[in-house]
């Protein structure tokens, strides 16, 4: 149906926003991601594997500060999916929830570019830390997202380990839009989380 492929079409522009590049002192992993994109009363499900770099130093002291550091690499937003022009992704949504064992003290963003005319931010929302980028990002052109730095104190005891969020389709990790020309432009709205979800980082306190 036309109505499943251009859901699928949006699901496969999530590609270059779930992809992190590697740094030197950053133990890559494969993440799989469960995705599921909604148009015009159709949706799709589709699985990603992606790479997610994040560091952390291996211990810290009881009370103190340690830092996560999530440090993204340039890609580029695709021009097509399943036939179907992709005319831009916006408002991208990407939750880090803040580690048992830790306590959030403060969140910042540095670098980054092709994101749109409004810079992205990041804040603390409930008992996560949100990355959000507004857009848009045009299909075809590159962009690099901010490297995310998360400050923390430890607990008194036990290990802080940091983990990508999202447990469901109804309690995703990571949303956005895709607007998708069919006839005309479509928005359809897209959303995953990791399954399984690995520890990305694992500090011990001591």
């Amino acid at each position: 149906m036309l109505t499943s492929r251009f859901a699928k079409a949006a699901a496969l522009a999530l590609v270059p926003v779930l992809a992190f590049g590697t740094t030197a002192a950053a133990a890559n992993q494969t993440i799989t991601y469960k995705v599921r994109a909604t148009a015009l009363g159709q949706t799709a499900d589709l699985t990603l594997d992606q790479g997610v770099d994040a560091s952390a130093p291996a211990t810290v002291a009881p009370g103190g500060a340690l830092k996560v550091v999530i440090d993204p690499a340039p890609n580029t937003v695709p021009a097509t999916g399943g036939g179907y022009t992709i005319r831009e992704i916006n408002t991208v949504a990407l939750k880090l929830p803040v580690p048992a064992n830790s306590t959030f003290v403060s969140a910042s963003l540095s670098g980054g570019s092709g994101l749109g005319s409004t810079p992205p931010t990041v804040s603390k929302v409930g008992n996560d830390v949100v990355l959000s980028v507004k857009g848009p990002l045009k299909g075809g052109a590159a962009f690099e997202l901010p490297t995310v730095t998360v400050n923390l104190t430890a607990g008194s005891s036990g290990t802080i380990q940091t983990k990508l969020g999202g447990t469901s389709y109804d309690a995703p990790g990571l949303t956005f839009n895709a607007v998708v020309v069919v006839i005309f432009p479509i928005t359809a709205p897209a959303k995953a989380y990791p399954d399984p979800s690995p520890v990305l980082t694992s500090t011990t306190i001591g």
